[in-house]
């Protein structure tokens, strides 16, 4: 399942919440809530800096949010820098 535009910016937004303006800047530039297999939330980050440090301090709660946007469980979030993002997108 390919996340919307609406959903990543949803899920982007409640985590700008919880993580503040300034620190949503330095880890969540260029963030991508991109896709949904099985139980699995494909998130793309800026570098691989970003993402180790999303996954590690923000996993838990991005799964929590992404699934009550999505409406279904997501028990894993693998971050990955943008350079992996498939290039039909």
């Amino acid at each position: 399942m390919i996340v919307t535009d609406v959903q990543d910016q949803a899920i982007a937004a409640r985590m700008a919440l919880i993580v503040g303006a300034d620190r949503f800047d330095q880890v969540f530039r260029a963030v991508r809530f991109d896709e949904v297999d099985g139980d699995i939330l494909y998130v793309y980050a800026q570098d691989e800096d970003s993402a180790a440090e999303m996954e590690d301090e923000f996993a838990l709660h991005i799964s929590i949010i992404a699934s009550k946007i999505l409406d279904r469980q997501i028990n894993v979030v693998l971050v990955l820098p943008r350079q992996l993002m498939k290039s039909d997108q």
